[in-house]
């Protein structure tokens, strides 16, 4: 299977993924900070990824149905979360 490689480079999103230091020196990307906004969370106020993460679980268990970004913006603050703060 041949690819042309400038079409699949040029469909890549890579504004959306590039991570910005927000607030208390965090880093959320584009998509993240987004979605954020949304749901109306204040991620400025936030000392750091867990107290995001506390107010994202918060809205999560709120609601009927599962919205499928913020729980993947969730899961990706929170590996993030774990790589920058874990002892290793």
């Amino acid at each position: 299977m041949d690819y042309d490689i400038d079409s699949l480079v040029s469909n890549l999103d890579f504004h959306s993924n590039k991570l910005n230091t927000v607030g208390n020196n965090l880093m959320l990307t584009n998509k993240e900070i987004e979605i954020l906004n949304r749901y109306k969370i204040n991620y400025l106020k936030c000392n750091s990824l867990k107290e995001i993460l506390f107010e994202v679980e918060e809205i999560l268990n709120d609601m009927d149905i599962v919205d499928e970004e913020l729980d993947q913006i969730s899961q990706s603050i929170s590996e993030r979360d774990y790589y920058q703060n874990t002892n290793k």
